[in-house]
């Protein structure tokens, strides 16, 4: 038996004793998760500090960086993460749904955990929090893949976090760090039977990776090649605020804005308000030739640019007739993540928000609340752009699936099996 089969095996076993807490323990886990964090952040942050360290000697670029890092107050976001999932409903306590079938049979569906969860991740440390966080919450034990850029602050983290769990009298088990590179990363993927959910968070090349090696359930969380459209009836000092927010609040993730759509009718008006805005905040500007006509300084864009997640301080622009060509451009290169109309139009708000297929559409605000804390979750594993088992923020709600209790007083289906064959 390998390393990594034997600790899924250990976490099968933790799994379920995690279900069996129920929802006082694993509230009070992640309560006790959360006060060993808050006693432990000198060592996470200096932990965090080695990693740094190491990725700015390897020449790793700013917006990697900022992934990456960690300091006081994103230290006490992962607190809170922890703490508003303590607060927050229990998924399989909450009361199934039943009913009654005309031959007396009475149904019920109730929430179970999945089981034992996977995620594979890069640069991120609080992945590895957000994760133990609602893998506890749903009654889940999680085995975790980070990069090795990041491995001394998540290894850290995960040490703490197994302190909180013993402290609850949970195993401690339930939350591991993988050992290993790139193969056991792909290994996990591999593990049927003995994982029941993998999340792949990266890039390209990782999601590709694994899709190809995965005989586990596999639910990705995309990149996200997120575009607001700003509409001829957009109230253009809003349109500006959302897009400097969406493009340059954090830009090395998922819901960061990565294309600007202007209707042709207001480019040159809102368009210099635009540059000006965004240069002055180290935005460089890759546009269309219509675009470009009223950006002074920006790049003429090539096709490349409107495929491109950057996750930085770039941003590609493009004049498009209307809505229907905003709706064409989405089409042809949306990642389904998060996209967004800025229009004091109704009617058109209206027919946007029906019309584009993504994980998140908002009207009239920033991309950026694609996010579990922000949708109410609590947290989130991950955003979900396929559509099958979740869609959109990966919430405790999102991480259970369900049983059929059915109960009778004697009834046999007799005839009408053999009538309808079955």
């Amino acid at each position: 038996m390998t390393v990594l089969e034997q600790s899924a095996r250990r976490a099968r076993e933790a799994a379920g004793l995690v279900a069996d807490a129920g929802a006082g323990g694993r509230t009070r886990a992640l309560e006790l998760m959360a006060t060993a964090v808050t006693g432990a952040a000198g060592t996470v942050l200096a932990a965090n500090a080695l990693d740094m360290a190491a990725a700015r000697a390897a020449g790793h670029p700013g917006a990697f960086l900022d992934r990456l890092r960690l300091d006081e107050g994103r230290l006490q976001a992962m607190v809170a993460t922890l703490r508003d999932l303590a607060a927050s409903p229990d998924p399989l306590a909450q009361p199934g749904l039943a009913w009654t079938r005309p031959n007396g049979l009475v149904v019920e569906r109730r929430p179970v955990p999945l089981g034992v969860l996977a995620v594979i991740f890069e640069s991120r440390p609080n992945v590895a929090v957000d994760a133990a966080a609602l893998a506890v919450r749903s009654g889940n034990a999680v085995l975790l893949k980070a990069g090795s850029e990041a491995s001394r602050t998540v290894n850290r983290l995960v040490e703490v976090l197994s302190t909180g769990l013993a402290r609850a009298g949970l195993p401690r088990q339930a939350v591991q760090v993988v050992p290993g590179d790139r193969d056991a990363a792909l290994g996990l993927a591999r593990l049927s039977g003995l994982v029941d959910l993998l999340v792949p968070r990266g890039g390209g090349p990782l999601l590709r990776a694994v899709r190809a090696m995965a005989t586990v359930p596999l639910v990705e969380t995309g990149p996200g090649n997120c575009h607001v459209y700003v509409d001829a009836a957009a109230d253009m000092a809003m349109a500006l605020d959302i897009i400097v927010d969406a493009k340059t609040q954090r830009p090395g993730v998922c819901n960061a804005a990565e294309t600007l759509l202007v209707h042709r009718a207001i480019a040159a008006r809102f368009l210099p308000q635009a540059t000006a805005a965004l240069s002055s905040r180290g935005v460089t500007l890759r546009c269309c030739a219509a675009a470009l006509k009223q950006m002074p300084g920006a790049q003429l864009a090539t096709a490349e640019d409107w495929d491109a997640e950057y996750l930085d301080l770039v941003l590609a622009v493009r004049v498009v007739p209307d809505m229907a060509g905003a709706l064409r451009h989405i089409r042809a290169h949306s990642t389904g993540h998060s996209e967004a109309i800025v229009t004091e139009d109704q009617a058109a708000a209206a027919a946007f928000l029906s019309a584009v297929d993504a994980a998140a559409v908002y009207h009239n605000a920033s991309t950026r609340f694609t996010d579990g804390g922000e949708f109410g979750f609590g947290g989130e594993l991950g955003i979900a752009t396929g559509r099958v088992h979740a869609r959109g923020p990966l919430g405790p709600e999102q991480l259970v699936t369900y049983k059929y209790v059915v109960v009778g007083s004697g009834q046999t289906r007799g005839e009408r099996w053999s009538s309808r064959g079955r």
